[in-house]
């Protein structure tokens, strides 16, 4: 697979990463499967989809913990991501960016991952009660004792961000121009995806200009893009697309225009290739410091979304997604 690159320290990753949060977390509790999910993680590095991105949220702990089984057979083959700052309680979650959680967290999420150093540590979120400098500078000084390779920032919600009329990502490049003065800022995480773009106006020109990766959370539009989603067909009570808008059955319609150019587009290039393919290819030709995550728990669609990595759109296909109707129904 195609190698890029994030952040100044020129860290090398296969152009598509996995994003193991779905291996057991936030959807359809019943068809997570530790072994299944294991052996995923184990095709990703098979295939040369090296980066790993979880968080101790995610489960809480359990992800963490099965990417370390992982970890511990193939550390070599792997670039493990990891996030801290937010804490699940009970039907709720909440921020920590406390400098001393934070190292007693980076030392637990080491232990887990059955590793003596993460590659990628992320702010999952800052904490609205402590300066973000203070976090950052906690991270920082994970990086000098040896525990840390890098540091990234997850991007702000879109409700916080959207008050008072502002753009999508001001909010998270506020917050980026802060703590790049105290260390530097190797990736940003924010979902990039055909039916949700905004990324591009400003966040990502951002990091292009300053030599930061973009690791593209929700490339496949937590499904949807893929077209294996029918409108109608429900989710789990678990599943965080139960309660989310995009995802009635009247908007799941309405968004069928998008997957139906994907479609096309997707013919051009052959009876093999996918929507999703198409969707993950349009991702990785948004510049070559953007690294897309999807998310899957099974083999087969970890070995569908590595292969996007070969996937080359020409400018008749970049035209055609950029005139597809824009998504119907709210995001936040």
């Amino acid at each position: 697979m195609e190698r890029r690159t994030i952040g100044a320290g020129a860290l090398a990753v296969g152009a598509v990463g996995l994003g193991c949060m779905p291996m057991s977390w936030a959807y359809s509790t019943s068809r997570q499967r530790g072994e299944e999910s294991l052996r995923a993680v184990h095709r990703a590095l098979d295939l040369g989809a090296s980066l790993l991105d979880t968080a101790d949220m995610y489960g809480p702990f359990t992800n963490e913990l099965l990417v370390g089984r992982a970890l511990k057979e193939r550390r070599s083959d792997a670039f493990v991501s990891t996030k801290v700052g937010l804490l699940v309680g009970d039907q709720h979650i909440v921020a920590n960016g406390r400098p001393g959680y934070v190292k007693r967290a980076c030392d637990a999420s080491l232990r887990r991952l059955q590793t003596d150093v993460i590659d990628l540590y992320q702010l999952h979120r800052a904490d609205p009660e402590v300066p973000v400098e203070e976090t950052w500078g906690a991270m920082a000084e994970l990086v000098q004792a040896g525990k840390v390779r890098a540091l990234g920032l997850c991007a702000v919600g879109a409700r916080s961000s959207r008050r008072g009329g502002s753009g999508l990502h001001d909010a998270t490049i506020r917050q980026l121009e802060r703590v790049q003065q105290v260390f530097p800022v190797s990736a940003v995480e924010a979902e990039l995806s055909v039916w949700s773009p905004e990324a591009l106006e400003a966040l990502l020109p951002w990091c292009a200009t300053r030599g930061v990766g973009f690791l593209a959370a929700m490339p496949l539009g937590n499904g949807f893009l893929t077209g294996r989603l029918r409108p109608g067909a429900g989710f789990e009570a678990d599943d965080l697309r139960a309660r989310h808008p995009r995802f009635t059955a009247e908007m799941m319609a309405a968004n069928q225009p998008i997957v139906a150019g994907l479609r096309r587009v997707a013919r051009r290039h052959g009876d093999g290739v996918s929507p999703g393919q198409v969707a993950l290819a349009w991702v990785l030709a948004q510049g070559r410091h953007v690294v897309p995550v999807p998310g899957t728990k099974q083999e087969r669609w970890v070995t569908e979304n590595a292969a996007a990595a070969g996937l080359r759109l020409e400018p008749e296909d970049l035209r055609e997604i950029a005139e597809l109707p824009p998504a119907q129904g709210s995001w936040d």
